[in-house]
């Protein structure tokens, strides 16, 4: 017996969407985690005995960007940016919405060529060999984690305006 496959679009995405935010999530906290454990112990170990962590500076710029990279698209998914209004004193619901519109396509188009020039350069840093000065991280790894997420972040921003924009009509 053939089954009838699903067209149930909008519940898969919002299923993918929500699956997605837990996972990048649960990485932000473990980051933020590994931050303070590592802040911790470098502090501990720098005045008790004398003897710092090697390559806590470097670990500790690149869970920064790590931490930041994962926060901007569940940032983006929630609509959490700051905005500035500068049509709301308009009386036209039809500018309004043609604004809101203009914003939206410019957000989405803004990620999709950051996303597009940090792949670019993590390719650079790649072929280059560039690595982390004392511990010799590769720094393209950084480059392709906010590639990734400006892309997931122009996805994000695209699924909330859609969102909006079905609420309001």
């Amino acid at each position: 017996m053939l089954s009838q496959p699903h067209t149930n679009a909008p519940g898969r995405i919002a299923r993918i969407r929500r699956g997605a935010a837990f996972l990048l999530g649960l990485a932000c906290l473990l980051v933020l985690a590994a931050l303070i454990g590592l802040t911790c112990v470098d502090v501990i170990a720098r005045y008790a005995f004398n003897s710092p962590v090697t390559g806590a500076y470097e670990l500790t710029e690149i869970l920064l960007a790590t931490l930041i990279f994962l926060a901007l698209p569940l940032t983006t998914a929630a609509g959490e940016h700051i905005e500035v209004e500068l049509l709301d004193g308009m009386k036209s619901s039809i500018l309004k919405r043609l604004g809101t519109m203009a914003a939206a396509i410019c957000t989405i188009g803004v990620f999709a060529v950051i996303a597009l020039e940090m792949a670019d350069h993590a390719g650079k840093l790649a072929r280059r060999g560039r690595v982390t000065d004392s511990l010799e991280i590769p720094l393209s790894l950084v480059g392709w984690l906010g590639a990734v997420s400006f892309g997931l972040s122009a996805l994000a921003a695209l699924y909330f305006f859609t969102k909006r924009f079905r609420e309001k009509a």
